[in-house]
């Protein structure tokens, strides 16, 4: 996805793009995806796609549930 204009990272992001936010291979995140344990993700078309703050909500949601297991 090209960026827009204003400078602003795009809201959608494709797998590829999640995987780099999670610095996880693409594979995972498909394993993720079919485990329903990942980031909240949704289908346009043919494509699986990643909304930007369900990603960050859910980095932090696994950072709450880490620090809560110490």
């Amino acid at each position: 996805m090209t960026q827009p204009a204003t400078g602003r990272e795009p809201e959608l992001l494709t797998i590829t793009e999640a995987a780099e936010i999670v610095r996880a291979p693409v594979a995972t995140l498909r394993y993720w995806r079919h485990l329903g344990t990942g980031p909240h993700s949704f289908r346009l078309g043919r494509r699986v796609l990643y909304r930007r703050d369900d990603l960050h909500d859910w980095i932090a949601q696994q950072r709450a549930e880490t620090l809560d297991r110490r």
